[in-house]
């Protein structure tokens, strides 16, 4: 009997120790989660800043070149952190410097990481100049032999892609301070001039001269009187070439029914 209890008594301090070491182990667990999401949060701040002094740093002309163009950019923070545009071009310049050293899958996994951050997919091999914007920049494609100039706007949708499975170059060359209206498709391997406009949804499938204007399906040439656009970002009121033709006959017919009367 003395026996029993003996054991009993053992037992009952068995458990009553065991409760005590499973409640001291939760409240260990919770404070070593809780100082792991302390760190985890501190690191994750840490990483932020160096980041945001990088972009800072070396990407200035970017920056500014959204500061200027969008209105919707208030500040130097607010570009810096929530523009997704510039988030993919930060990042195509490290996979553009792996790729020109041939290093394998890294630039590509680089590449489509972004895009699926983003929904702007850069080829890693394209060449992009200094003081892009991408604004808004969804469905935005880049190709790999896609040559970009300085100080170009590109709006959501726009595609700079190839027109078949030819090797080489098979991308356009887009000059400097081009502007490419949403939706646009700029394809094969054409040029786009200096100075030049791409309406919104145009189709241009071969070289845009310095100064011009593009718009329709199949993109179609016009003039602005001659001139240069003003760098207002009004790729939606672009004159129509067509419409142009049409107005200028209704004029002819006009001025001959005067004659006849």
């Amino acid at each position: 009997m003395k026996i029993l209890q003996q054991l009993s008594a053992f037992g009952g301090f068995n458990a009553a120790s065991g409760s005590n070491l499973l409640r001291k182990f939760e409240v260990m667990n919770m404070e070593t989660i809780t100082v792991f999401l302390e760190y985890l949060l501190s690191l994750l701040l840490v990483l932020i800043a160096l980041y945001s002094l990088f972009v800072a740093v070396f990407f200035r002309r970017e920056i500014r070149a959204v500061l200027e163009k969008d209105p919707a950019g208030h500040c130097f923070f607010d570009v810096i952190l929530l523009y997704q545009g510039l988030h993919a071009i930060v990042m195509h310049r490290f996979a553009h410097a792996l790729y020109v050293l041939k290093v394998p899958f890294i630039p590509r996994f680089i590449s489509q990481a972004m895009r699926w951050f983003t929904g702007i997919e850069i080829h890693p091999g394209a060449k992009i100049g200094k003081g892009l914007f991408i604004d808004h920049g969804m469905g935005v494609v880049i190709g790999e032999t896609a040559v970009i100039g300085d100080n170009v706007l590109l709006y959501q949708g726009v595609t700079l892609g190839g027109t078949g499975k030819e090797k080489g170059k098979r991308h356009p060359t887009v000059g400097n301070n081009v502007v490419v209206g949403a939706g646009a498709k700029v394809l094969g391997n054409i040029t786009i001039g200096d100075n030049s406009y791409i309406g919104a949804n145009a189709v241009v499938i071969r070289d845009v001269p310095l100064n011009s204007t593009a718009v329709g399906i199949p993109a179609r040439l016009t003039k602005q009187e001659g001139k240069k656009i003003d760098f207002d970002l009004g790729h939606i009121h672009i004159i129509d070439p067509i419409m142009q033709i049409i107005e200028e006959l209704e004029k002819r017919i006009e001025d001959l029914e005067k004659r006849i009367k």
